[in-house]
């Protein structure tokens, strides 16, 4: 059975667990250079004033050409509280925030120095709430093609400027500002999560 490759990013959109939850492993890419202007660092969320963007400060910014796994996190700005008050405000009203909330808050008061560890922490923890039943490892050296009969390749593929023209439609869910938004698609696997609990992929 194929294995699931895809770059490590920060409560990745819905459509990047709804396929991984299609396969039995999952390898996450820590060797690639880091791109600016993507998922690895950034997440999308919904708020009473629309789309929200979250972006994680990182130590010598965001042009740098190092190894994602050795890209910093920049903690000179507390960053983690904005965040936290920033997710509070858009899902205090979702059905199963309270449920999440104060093993969320938890991870939002662990300090990590290196992004791709603290994607990472995001990303057990999700999977552990969604029951997601995945083995995953990380790449141990940078590969530019895997086979195609044994990797389903998703490096670099989801990105903010490009996400709704490749996938412009998604399996619907309630969310929190549909009546004032719409339905917006694509959002973090956060707004999947707090709009439709941890059986929301399985009803995707």
């Amino acid at each position: 059975m194929k294995s699931f490759i895809i770059d490590i990013q920060y409560f990745a959109p819905f459509i990047a667990y709804n396929t991984l939850n299609k396969f039995s492993h999952c390898v996450f890419e820590q060797y690639e250079r880091y791109q600016k202007m993507s998922f690895r660092n950034r997440c999308t969320l919904s708020g009473a004033n629309g789309i929200v963007h979250l972006s994680i400060p990182l130590e010598k910014g965001r042009d740098q050409r190092i190894l994602v796994r050795d890209v910093k996190i920049d903690h000179r700005e507390n960053w983690q509280d904005r965040h936290w008050k920033t997710i509070t405000a858009c899902y205090n009203r979702s059905p199963w925030f309270e449920f999440y909330r104060d093993e969320l808050f938890a991870l939002f008061q662990k300090r990590v120095d290196f992004l791709a560890d603290w994607n990472m922490a995001c990303f057990e923890w999700m999977a552990e709430k969604l029951g997601l039943a995945i083995s995953w490892s990380l790449s141990e050296g940078y590969q530019a093609a895997y086979d195609k009969s044994s990797f389903e390749d998703w490096r670099g593929l989801l990105k903010p400027s490009t996400i709704n023209e490749l996938f412009p439609s998604q399996p619907r869910y309630p969310q929190v500002f549909e009546e004032r938004w719409g339905f917006i698609p694509n959002l973090s696997i956060l707004d999947l999560l707090f709009c439709a609990g941890n059986k929301g992929l399985e009803n995707s």
